[in-house]
């Protein structure tokens, strides 16, 4: 599949999942999901500077950003997705949120100057990008000295024991859990995405090369997901 095709094919996927996506998130993911994201979220909180701009890329529907805002009203708060029917719905749950902002983008190309954000993070959508490296390489860019990049994502568990079982389950099992007789093709996207994805230390090593140091990695679920963490220290 050329970038492009992804490109195309992930945005037709999140426009027409929109919707369903955090209902169907809670579902495939046993109701796990919530516990990784408050753990996401509850760290970069901790970590974030008194006053500090925080970056939420590939937002989706905006949990995670709103929950920033919320958690931390000194801070402004900037949500960016491409598709234009997450952001509907990431604007209805910020609606009372003062410091926040949310803004149509491409990943690969933030809108934004170098050094503007104290943090950035990424949850559940750098596997969905067609340019890993370069995502994280302007996250670094308009993070500033001393300030964190933080990933979230799926990966197939590096478990040996554990992948047929994960195989069984997310191939058969989560997409119509996830998105039922009408979207069951869309959630089987989303865990062939998590297939071709690169494994926990390749990411890791994507950070190192963006620029970013003293890179921390925090598994769960036997690796079925992990929090990557580096520093921009330019």
């Amino acid at each position: 599949m050329t970038d492009a095709t992804k490109k195309e094919k992930v945005y037709a996927v999140f426009e027409r999942i929109s919707r369903t996506y955090d209902q169907g998130n809670t579902y495939i993911s046993l109701g796990m999901s919530g516990k990784w994201k408050k753990q996401f979220i509850a760290r970069i909180a901790d970590e974030t500077e008194a006053g500090g701009p925080i970056l939420d890329v590939c937002t989706g529907t905006g949990d995670i950003a709103v929950a920033l805002a919320r958690s931390r009203p000194d801070c402004m708060i900037t949500g960016l997705d491409f598709s234009p029917a997450m952001l509907r719905l990431a604007r209805a749950k910020g609606e009372n949120s003062p410091n926040l902002r949310w803004l149509q983008g491409d990943a690969m190309h933030l809108p934004f100057k170098d050094n503007a954000f104290s943090a950035a993070c990424i949850s559940f959508g750098l596997r969905n990008t067609t340019d890993y490296l370069q995502v994280l390489r302007e996250m670094a860019r308009v993070v500033k000295k001393n300030g964190a990049v933080y990933c979230l994502d799926s990966f197939v568990p590096d478990i040996t024991l554990v992948k047929p079982f994960y195989s069984l389950y997310f191939k058969y099992l989560m997409p119509v859990i996830g998105g039922g007789l009408r979207h069951r093709q869309e959630y089987t996207w989303l865990w062939q995405s998590t297939q071709d994805f690169i494994s926990i230390n390749e990411l890791a090593a994507l950070f190192t090369q963006a620029g970013l140091t003293d890179i921390q990695i925090k598994r769960v679920l036997f690796g079925a997901c992990a929090m990557h963490t580096g520093k921009n220290k330019t």
